[in-house]
């Protein structure tokens, strides 16, 4: 991505520029899934905040992985992802649009699409500034989930249709 030319503000008292990112080519991350990369510290100089979309192609899925000591807000735009989480992936959450979801720092997940034909597409924002930095594979429990979702009975945590109560006693993936 490369940010679009702006005036730069930094002579303004010191102040640093404000900068604009069209979507460029995206790529392909260590977890398998494609990311449009719009605000990071390799696209804008970012220090504390990475913002991209995520598109996951019918029936695809990541590969398990955490993020290393950084949090991930995600906000569903369009299609429906299934998400696995937890020490041992023992939990399940659905993401439809409209949704939001959090996944704390270190948190093992794994999302997918379950549907046959849709993609799914969010915006995710992270506290990681750098894209691919604190990705942290977990081949070891790749196995231990299929890709579709776990059939009528919810995670605990979920009510009948996946969401969780809002509030801080709320956990997600």
């Amino acid at each position: 991505m490369e940010p679009v030319a702006q005036e730069d503000a930094a002579g303004e008292a010191g102040l640093p520029a404000c900068r604009l990112v069209r979507a460029g080519a995206s790529f392909t991350g260590k977890q398998g899934l494609d990311y449009a990369v719009g605000i990071s510290a390799e696209s804008v100089g970012a220090r504390g905040i990475h913002l991209q979309l995520v598109t996951i192609p019918p029936g695809a899925r990541a590969r398990a992985h955490l993020h290393a000591g950084h949090e991930t807000a995600i906000y569903a735009l369009s299609g429906t992802s299934g998400c696995w989480y937890g020490a041992r992936l023992e939990h399940h959450a659905t993401v439809r649009p409209g949704d939001f979801f959090y996944i704390p720092a270190g948190v093992p997940h794994l999302p997918y699409n379950p549907s046959p034909t849709e993609p799914c597409t969010a915006v995710i924002a992270r506290t990681d500034p750098n894209e691919q930095e604190s990705v942290v594979l977990r081949p070891d429990l790749d196995a231990l989930r299929p890709v579709q979702a776990p059939g009528p009975a919810l995670a605990p945590d979920s009510g009948p249709d996946g969401a969780t109560a809002p509030g801080p006693d709320r956990r997600g993936c």
